[in-house]
C-alpha cells in the first residue's frame, strides 16, 4: 500500500519541478516553433489568394484587351472594305466613262468609213451598173 511520508512531498516537488523545468526547456519552444509556422502558412496562404487575385485581374484585363483589338480589327477591316468597295466604285465609273467615248470614237469612225465607202460606191456606180448590164443583156452598153 502506498504511505504518505515526507518523501510524497518531496516527490510531489519533484514533479511540478520537473513539468517548470520541461515548460521552460521543452513545451514553450515547440509552441512558439508551431505558432510561427502557423503564422507562416498563414502569410502563404494570404500570399496565394493576393496572387490568384491578381492573376485573375490580370487575366480579366487581357480579355478585355484581346477583346477590343477583336472589335477594332473588325472596324478596321470594315472601314478598308467599304474604301476598297468606293475605290471599285470609282475605276469601274472610270472604265466605264472610258469605254463608252472609245464606243462614241469608234461608232463615228465606222460611220465615216461607211460614208468614205458609200462616197466611193456612188462614184462608181455606173461603172458597175454598166458592167452588170452588159453581162446580163451580153452585149455592150453605152
Amino acid at each position: 500500500m502506498i504511505s504518505v511520508d515526507y518523501t510524497f512531498f518531496i516527490q510531489m516537488a519533484n514533479f511540478i519541478a520537473l513539468i517548470f523545468i520541461l515548460n521552460a526547456i521543452l513545451y514553450k519552444p515547440i509552441r512558439k516553433i508551431l505558432i510561427e509556422r502557423k503564422k507562416k502558412i498563414q502569410g502563404y496562404k494570404e500570399g496565394i489568394e493576393g496572387l490568384q487575385r491578381d492573376a485573375s485581374e490580370t487575366d480579366e484585363t487581357f480579355q478585355a484587351k484581346i477583346s477590343e483589338a477583336r472589335q477594332q480589327g473588325v472596324q478596321e477591316k470594315e472601314a478598308l472594305k467599304q474604301t476598297g468597295q468606293e475605290e471599285e466604285k470609282r475605276l469601274i465609273s472610270e472604265i466605264n466613262q472610258k469605254a463608252q467615248a472609245e464606243l462614241e470614237t469608234v461608232r463615228s469612225q465606222i460611220a465615216k468609213d461607211a460614208e468614205d465607202a458609200r462616197r466611193g460606191l456612188e462614184k462608181e456606180i455606173k461603172v458597175f451598173s454598166a458592167a452588170i448590164a452588159e453581162k446580163i443583156l451580153g452585149r455592150a452598153v453605152s
